[in-house]
């Protein structure tokens, strides 16, 4: 009976069709590589084993062991993001750093996901988040011009990268995109509930406030950013902080955005939050969550809370660059961009 399994990454054939992705990806790098040192950045390699993985409820780790010399074992996490451990960086006097960060997600795969993959971080001491928006559109365009291309692509849509970006906070996105009133529906899960049923968008008996809203948003709102141009979704609601400050002019916003192109998630930035109790009931809050809804949570990382009340104010971003690749290549799936891609093997629902 024929192997009707797919030719592996390494086959010759398989590679010829990949090589012109990958040696994009490689000017890619380079590029931005050079653009973080011109712009007086150094370049780091945080650890990616740690104590604590992050703290988010919806990412998911890969669990390992330190063995040591005599047999005692300590639990560790591959890294879903370098965050705890650049910021600790931060604390110890760095002021100007980027990194090229393997990172480790799990139950993610698919076109845009995959259980390993690259994310370029990078943080500015004494900097608002404005500059770091500014970094994200700059090395956006960078990215464009290393793949030779003027229009980053997927799946039909398309967005100039040189265009000026669209800023677009988010109450103005669910009004438009939705036709909600977000603002007037904070902390009250069961008046997003009902808008989202008006919608047509579907909801669980469950469901929290933080639920309904990233539905709505992947659903209704994000299908439309980018279009044309990048879009920067600024003024996250607070709930939806993550490590973000609160905006000292409006308590119910955060100073938290995100970067879209083709209707893709390319880039989180933050203007960081610097409070460790504050951070600390965040994250409690999310591993409460996380519990609730998978019946597992992460251990908190006491160094990195202990670091964040020694780390000055900063603004940082993650870009996810396989993603970035892609849209500056037409590629249609994060395999093709990845060098040795994470084999799928026998995956089970």
């Amino acid at each position: 009976m024929p192997d009707s399994r797919p030719s592996p990454f390494w086959s010759k054939h398989v590679h010829r069709d990949r090589r012109p992705f990958l040696h994009a990806r490689a000017r890619i790098v380079a590029a931005l590589r050079n653009w973080f040192e011109a712009e007086g950045f150094l370049i780091v390699e945080p650890a990616a084993l740690q104590v604590s993985p992050g703290n988010e409820t919806h990412l998911h780790a890969f669990a390992t062991e330190m063995v040591g010399p005599g047999g005692g074992r300590v639990p560790l996490y591959l890294h879903t993001s370098p965050e705890f451990a650049m910021k600790k960086l931060l604390a110890a006097g760095e002021e100007r750093i980027a990194a090229f960060a393997p990172v480790y997600r799990n139950r993610e795969r698919g076109p845009l996901h995959a259980p390993e993959f690259t994310m370029v971080e990078w943080y500015r001491v004494r900097a608002p988040h404005a500059a770091v928006m500014a970094d994200t559109l700059a090395l956006v365009a960078v990215a464009a011009r290393a793949a030779g291309t003027d229009r980053l692509a997927w799946r039909g849509r398309t967005a100039d990268p040189f265009a000026t970006a669209e800023r677009l906070p988010v109450a103005e996105a669910f009004r438009v995109f939705a036709g909600i009133d977000l603002l007037a529906t904070l902390g009250d899960a069961p008046a997003l509930v009902t808008e989202a049923k008006r919608i047509g968008v579907r909801t669980a008996v469950d469901d929290t406030w933080s639920d309904v809203f990233s539905r709505i948003l992947s659903e209704r709102v994000e299908p439309n950013l980018g279009l044309d141009r990048p879009t920067l979704l600024c003024e996250y609601p607070a709930v939806e902080a993550a490590l973000a400050r609160i905006s000292p002019e409006d308590a119910r916003i955060a100073e938290r955005f995100e970067l879209y192109a083709c209707g893709v998630e390319l880039a989180n930035g933050f203007a960081e939050l610097t409070d460790s109790s504050e951070q600390r009931r965040r994250f409690a809050s999310d591993m409460d969550e996380k519990a609730r809804i998978y019946g597992e949570r992460y251990p908190l990382d006491e160094d990195f809370l202990a670091a964040l009340d020694a780390m000055p104010a900063a603004s940082g971003v993650a870009l996810g660059l396989d993603r970035l690749v892609m849209l500056a290549t037409g590629a249609h799936h994060i395999d093709q961009v990845q060098w040795t891609p994470v084999a799928k093997g026998e995956e089970q629902p």
